[in-house]
């Protein structure tokens, strides 16, 4: 039997998605009942697979959103373009809740953008899309908060503290064991305008509430493609705004300010010897390796890493309790190894129309507000 290529594809699609529907319910009920599907004295069944769809529904339902933004724009521009790829991941079998269910999804555009608007209206049609969805899912969760006392259903060995057991309950925790969700501008407007203070859970037991789970790794997602560097969403519309001169110099000193947060405080004047001795070289290593792309020159790069790290070195000097997140070193190197941080420049470039413009700072400011400097902490 010879398969269609469409229906082929269709299936792709759809199979992916259900695996995805299906990782990200998984995922969802582990971080809502703090407990495993596998490996645990008392395992997660049906019932609890049931209640994770409160999860992964607006999760990836604002993830679809997402995506069908790109894509309908690029169909209105007559760009062949794929329907989303979803890319399930679930970490289950760790025996902790260590996934969200997915690594995200994306669509493939196999035509050629050509024009500057092109490129603009694409990218910025996604995270525009999507962010309106992720309010309306934030707004509904801090409008509809249980009380406090729900959280006793799932720590029941915190009752014994009364409603504040927040002041009690993460004194002797071992290392390791306290997950705390960040927080984001848009977060704070909701705690303070929508939700009743009484009801809002600390930051350590947000994944226990899937509509505030769902819509903060929304934001989460949506502030990592609205960073204005290389081809990620924020970069198209960076480079719709500015134009191929500005982008280029105004790309890597984004880069450069986004690895420097991201490793300050990693190496600092206090470290021991011993300590500097190990991980100063390796250190030094990274920065030189995720630069490495941004010149061709290997001694630009060379200034642009010991810059970085003089920077750092100097601020953890007079200003030793400002710290970054070295979460974000990671993303650093997909950013300078893998995406790269310069746009490709368009075979017509025009500025851009008065309306776009405005539309592009307020997607820049949308940024802002989802951004989250210190997104997931373990301690």
């Amino acid at each position: 039997m010879k398969w269609n290529p469409k229906l082929r594809r269709y299936l792709l699609h759809g199979g992916l998605f259900i695996i995805t529907l299906i990782c990200t319910t998984l995922a969802g009920a582990e971080w809502m009942f703090g407990n495993s599907f596998l490996y645990s004295p008392q395992p997660l069944g049906w019932q609890h697979f049931l209640k994770g769809f409160t999860f992964s529904l607006p999760f990836l339902g604002i993830l679809t959103v997402h995506e069908l933004g790109h894509y309908i724009t690029a169909r209105r521009y007559g760009l062949r373009a794929s329907l989303p790829y979803y890319l399930p991941m679930w970490l289950g079998f760790l025996g902790l809740p260590t996934s969200i269910g997915t690594l995200g999804a994306f669509i493939r555009i196999r035509s050629r953008i050509r024009t500057t608007q092109q490129y603009f209206d694409v990218g910025i049609a996604g995270p525009l899309a999507g962010f309106v969805v992720a309010i309306g899912v934030l707004w509904y969760g801090f409008a509809n908060l249980p009380p406090i006392e729900y959280i006793f259903t799932i720590h029941p060995e915190y009752r014994q503290f009364g409603v504040r057991f927040y002041e009690q309950a993460y004194k002797n925790l071992p290392p390791g064991s306290n997950i705390i969700i960040g927080t984001n501008l848009v977060f704070e407007f909701f705690k303070t305008f929508v939700a009743d203070p009484q009801r809002i859970p600390p930051p350590q037991e947000m994944m226990h509430y899937p509509w505030l789970m769902a819509g903060y790794l929304a934001l989460f997602f949506t502030a990592l493609n609205l960073l204005p560097i290389g081809q990620l969403d924020g970069g198209h519309i960076l480079y719709g705004l500015i134009g191929s001169k500005w982008h280029r110099p105004v790309a890597l000193t984004l880069f450069w300010v986004f690895i420097f947060y991201a490793g300050l405080g990693l190496i600092t004047p206090d470290d021991p010897p011993e300590n500097l001795a190990v991980y100063l070289p390796i250190y030094l290593i990274y920065l030189y390796w995720v630069f490495g792309k941004t010149n061709p020159d290997r001694m630009t790069v060379l200034l642009l890493a010991m810059s970085v790290f003089g920077a750092q070195f100097v601020t953890s000097f007079f200003f030793p309790r400002i710290t970054g997140y070295q979460g974000w070193l990671v993303f650093g190197w997909l950013l300078g190894r893998i995406l790269g941080i310069y746009h490709p420049p368009a075979m017509y470039e025009a500025p851009l129309s008065k309306g776009r413009q405005l539309l592009g700072w307020i997607a820049l400011l949308i940024f802002v507000l989802c951004f989250s400097p210190r997104p997931f902490v373990i301690k």
